[in-house]
């Protein structure tokens, strides 16, 4: 299944993601966007932000699960995506299920990740921003402030090698089929990203919706 008017940002910390989003909001009328993020602010969403805190840890299989559930009401809940998308909105949103078999992979293994999201569906569009991990990394510190859990170089680098891999499991394949994926440089300059993705989106008939 494929959602329409869903488009999803995805990579590893620092990428840019979260920028590129608000960029790409701004281009939109505000009436015809909806931004939204994983984790999500609701509670399971808040839970989970303080957990990449680092506040208090859980075993990962516990993580993967509260994941899924997190996502499973930002798909389906009270002015979630798909009632968003259903009142005439293009939802822009900042990580999904693909960022769970990147990550989660990692700390747990395929098994649990693959099988806790393969009945999600999927968006009509994904740019998957592709950055080297220790460039990214300066990014995220140079923001300051507290670092997640997640955000380490090592991890980093094995996170971008199992997105490489998730990317191409649906990249025009028939896992894929019905989504468009674009692979951003994201070591480009902010302004060159945003441009780059306005071009892609700006004649799709999703922007016109």
């Amino acid at each position: 299944m494929i959602i329409n008017n869903y488009i999803v940002f995805e990579g590893i910390d620092g990428a840019g993601t979260t920028t590129q989003i608000k960029l790409l909001a701004e281009r939109f009328p505000k009436e015809n966007v909806f931004t939204t993020a994983e984790p999500t602010g609701s509670e399971t969403g808040k839970f989970l932000r303080r957990m990449l805190k680092g506040e208090f840890s859980v075993d990962e299989r516990t993580a993967s699960y509260l994941f899924a559930a997190d996502r499973c009401e930002h798909i389906y809940g009270k002015c979630g995506i798909i009632e968003q998308t259903q009142n005439g909105k293009t939802v822009l949103s900042d990580r999904y299920f693909f960022s769970s078999l990147a990550y989660q992979s990692v700390t747990c293994g395929k098994e649990l990740p693959e099988l806790l999201n393969s009945p999600f569906p999927l968006p009509e569009l994904l740019f998957y921003f592709k950055i080297d991990p220790e460039k990214s990394l300066k990014r995220v510190l140079s923001r300051g402030g507290n670092i997640e859990i997640y955000e380490k170089l090592d991890f980093q680098k094995k996170t971008a090698e199992a997105y490489d891999e998730v990317i191409k499991l649906y990249d025009g394949t028939e896992k894929g089929r019905g989504m468009t994926v674009i692979t951003v440089d994201a070591e480009k300059s902010i302004e060159e990203i945003a441009e780059f993705i306005w071009n892609c989106v700006k004649n799709l008939p999703i922007h016109k919706a």
